[in-house]
């Protein structure tokens, strides 16, 4: 095990250490039926369902915000947007739960597995065609770094031994295994090097990990990663248009001097903010929505 090195950048340049990851907001057409979809098969619970807004997670963490917009299209193949939810779980036996929920409902829905030596993690897509990624950490002890980029790979994960390993006979009586919060947001977007400067210039997180030009990985306090942005299906992408799918992505700072900073810092490079007093909103360069509030 190797331990990051520390930052080059000075405090008021970055997120707070302890910053993480709120809920994910989907726009979607099919409310009753992604409903289901995340609490039945994904495990998570209605925490509540107001008019057209359905909030589901773990106890009272929400995960998945779901907002009925049966009105908007689908949004257009190549466009920027969202890759997928990563939803963190306690413990392997709970992911096992989790995952073996969703292929006994939704089988057709699983789209692939891997070990990324960080994490075990096992990727699915919901019923509007949003992705999902169900994983467990392994400790941070177990974790290297080389030269301030944390070692990730994607290894084989075989799904049927995973849940022959783990899978216990309460987990299938009863998959709501622990809790579970989102760990980390993976985006499209159209070009990498806008996203470092939006993401890590600007935003304050620090890189992880990067793949060539395509894919950006980045995090706040050594985590291996808590959003990522990539190219694979959307380079060149502009400005998304009002479409299904990602509605916000929620990130959480541990306090009100956090907050503060970042407004500071966001507004000192021209970003767009708007503050409410209690949460500071700002649109990514492909209009994602992001939202930033005390934890």
């Amino acid at each position: 095990m190797t331990e990051q090195p520390p930052s080059t950048r000075s405090a008021s340049e970055l997120l707070a250490p302890d910053t993480g990851m709120g809920a994910v907001t989907l726009r979607v057409g099919n409310l009753d039926a992604m409903i289901a979809y995340y609490r039945d098969a994904v495990t998570l619970r209605l925490l509540s369902h107001e008019g057209g807004t359905a909030v589901l997670g773990r106890g009272t963490t929400p995960i998945v915000i779901l907002q009925h917009a049966p009105e908007l299209a689908s949004p257009e193949p190549r466009a920027a947007g969202l890759f997928h939810t990563a939803i963190l779980f306690e413990t392997q036996a709970a992911l096992a739960a989790a995952v073996y929920s969703v292929a006994r409902q939704h089988p057709g829905t699983f789209t692939g597995s891997a070990d990324h030596i960080v994490s075990e993690a096992f990727y699915f897509t919901d019923p509007e065609g949003n992705g999902i990624e169900l994983y467990w950490d392994r400790t941070r002890t177990e974790w290297s770094w080389t030269h301030g980029t944390i070692d990730m790979a994607t290894l084989a994960l075989d799904p049927n031994d995973y849940l022959q390993t783990h899978l216990t006979e309460a987990g299938i009586a009863d998959p709501v295994i622990g809790g579970a919060v989102v760990g980390h947001v993976h985006l499209s977007v159209g070009d990498v090097a806008s996203a470092r400067d939006f993401y890590v210039d600007k935003l304050g997180f620090e890189t992880t990990a990067e793949m060539g030009g395509s894919a950006l990985f980045v995090s706040a306090g050594g985590y291996h990663h808590h959003m990522a942005m990539n190219t694979w299906n959307s380079r060149g992408a502009g400005q998304r248009r009002l479409a299904l799918g990602l509605g916000q992505v929620d990130i959480l700072v541990p306090d009100a001097d956090a907050l503060g900073s970042l407004q500071e810092r966001m507004t000192h490079y021209g970003v767009g903010v708007r503050d409410d007093g209690h949460t500071l909103r700002f649109d990514d360069p492909w209009a994602n929505l992001i939202q930033v509030r005390t934890a």
